[in-house]
């Protein structure tokens, strides 16, 4: 295994098997154990349980835990990592294409920068897959990804491509910066909306005029006609096809009660599948936010209540969405902040959010969330082996993450920050 700034090479399976043998199992979906033993082969996790009660393999490197907790890698559900490196150094941010507000057909993937010096941090922490988007600067700024955290290149990283879309309605994607003059379309939410509402419009004329082109050729094969002339092709609207069908999800992003219902009432206009995003200072619709039953993406925890607000409106909204039955999953909104995730988690336990749930915020609710509960989320036999070790729980901010293993293979525990204190303390 090499390492170079923010890239991890893995090999495609591990060497050998790898057993971690006396530690504390967190395991997410069959409670916890006390004195545990997880194996890992293949890039995979073979046997979870009790010691005593798995079969180790002979030839295995069997790693001793005992006095550690261990759990599946964290997931964080929407970061730009990858996007961006100093956000005051504008040649190194692609966190948003500016030019339009409508841009469904960009794609993060295509930007993603697997070198970024923040993943290892990001790993370190516990932190083995995210999302990345694109910043909130457009309504419909382009399309997520799904990534794992080591990896030779982009290529191995990007483990799912174009697997949601956000559609962000916060008034903050406004185009009216400066003077009156100055203004763009859309400067108003009204504007947005409606720019909103004609791109799903033109999306699915675009989807019909396809669909007659396809009926004319198969008829022209049948009689022996010239093919008919196919229609121009528009990435813009085509890109939007695959969430028109319910076949991806949008992250429809809103803040406060009314930009929620207006986001709302667009996505069913158009029978979008959506799970929301944000809703920070949306207490007083809680109980609307419920009844949509749909899965609710939380943070960034931190942030501060607005003036007529309690203290704790923003810290207690994951412990209030849970007691109304909502699925919860939490988010850094951020690259530089994705170490603080296990934190957030910790941040809404001592608000109201139990333990388990908080846990599972980070965990399996993600993995679920992003279709991938097959592999990720648990430490089940089965699922790939991206698997942390840390000195106590993993919601405690002064607990230390050790050792983590992705796809079985053991990652280093380094950054650019542990290079610079290693080569400056000499």
């Amino acid at each position: 295994m090499t390492i170079v700034l923010g890239v991890c090479t893995l090999a495609a399976a591990q060497d050998k098997p790898v057993v971690l043998k006396g530690g504390k199992l967190l395991t997410v979906t069959h409670g916890v154990i006390e004195n545990g033993v997880v194996v890992m082969q293949g890039g995979k996790i073979t046997a979870v349980g009790a010691a005593g009660s798995v079969s180790v393999p002979g030839d295995s490197q069997v790693v001793d835990v005992t006095g550690m907790t261990v759990y599946p890698g964290l997931i964080d559900s929407e970061t730009n990592l990858g996007l961006t490196e100093i956000s005051a150094e504008a040649m190194t941010n692609d966190l948003v294409e500016m030019s339009d507000e409508i841009m469904p057909h960009m794609h993060t993937s295509e930007a993603f920068h697997a070198e970024s010096t923040l993943i290892p941090v990001a790993r370190m922490n516990g932190i083995t897959n995210a999302i990345v988007a694109p910043a909130s600067g457009d309504t419909l700024p382009g399309q997520d990804s799904f990534i794992q955290l080591a990896g030779a290149s982009a290529t191995e990283m990007l483990l799912i491509r174009d697997n949601a879309m956000p559609l962000n309605f916060t008034g903050d994607e406004r185009r009216n910066k400066g003077g009156f003059d100055k203004r763009k379309f859309p400067s108003t939410r009204m504007g947005l909306a409606s720019q909103l509402r004609q791109s799903f419009l033109d999306a699915q004329d675009y989807k019909s005029k396809w669909t007659d082109f396809d009926r004319k050729k198969a008829d022209a094969t049948r009689d022996k006609k010239p093919e008919p002339l196919a229609p121009k092709r528009d990435l813009k609207l085509e890109a939007l096809l695959p969430y028109l069908e319910g076949k991806k999800t949008i992250v429809l992003a809103a803040n406060s009660p009314s930009d929620l219902e207006t986001a709302v009432n667009l996505a069913n206009e158009f029978k979008l599948k959506f799970v929301l995003n944000h809703v920070s200072h949306s207490q007083p619709v809680l109980d609307y936010v419920a009844s949509l039953k749909v899965p609710v993406i939380v943070g960034p925890i931190y942030e501060a209540p607005k003036d007529d607000e309690r203290y704790d409106t923003v810290y207690s909204l994951p412990a209030q969405l849970y007691k109304r039955g909502v699925k919860i999953v939490l988010a850094s909104y951020s690259a530089h902040s994705v170490r603080n995730l296990p934190d957030q988690a910790g941040y809404a336990t001592a608000f109201g959010l139990p333990y388990d749930e908080a846990l599972k915020a980070i965990t399996i609710n993600p993995a679920e969330v992003w279709g991938v509960a097959d592999r990720l989320g648990s430490l089940d036999a089965g699922k790939t082996a991206n698997v942390v070790v840390a000195n106590g729980d993993p919601l405690d901010v002064k607990t230390d993450v050790k050792r983590v293993f992705i796809q079985g293979r053991e990652v280093p525990m380094t950054s650019r920050q542990v290079w610079l204190r290693d080569q400056y303390s000499k």
